[in-house]
């Protein structure tokens, strides 16, 4: 169980536990805009977007890219179910850089049978890969 300012921090992903320990508090996307969650923070859920999750620990901060999901935060807890979850280490920068430049000509030549709303999250995860990959 956590102590003091702490709570239990975890972050799953269809392939594995991508976090597991104690935070003092975690940062990442919304539907709603971006938050931050402490310990006391009201039990509730998000809808998480694409975007830069941030860890604040005894050790500092630790960043990592996020891909859409969900989170519970409960007394105490806070469990992030994630579509995908990379540390910088696990990035290629230069294929990030190729998927965005794709989505933004599919964007900008919106041409027929292109999927919008397809286009624009796969441009927000590949800047979400460049900004935590840099």
């Amino acid at each position: 169980m956590a102590e003091g300012n702490k709570f239990q921090l975890r972050i799953i992903t269809p392939d594995r536990v991508f976090y597991e320990s104690e935070a003092s508090m975690v940062e990442m996307n919304t539907t709603d805009g971006e938050i931050g969650v402490y310990k006391e923070h009201v039990p509730t859920t998000f809808i998480l977007v694409p975007g830069v999750l941030t860890i604040h620990g005894d050790d500092g901060e630790k960043y990592a890219a996020l891909h859409s999901g969900f989170v519970e935060v409960l007394q105490g807890q806070v469990t992030v179910l994630a579509e995908a979850a990379e540390w910088p280490d696990e990035i290629d920068v230069e294929r990030a850089e190729r998927a965005r430049a794709r989505a933004e000509e599919r964007l900008h030549d919106r041409a027929d049978g292109i999927n919008q709303m397809r286009a624009e999250a796969a441009l927000r995860r590949a800047l979400t890969r460049i900004k935590v990959g840099r």
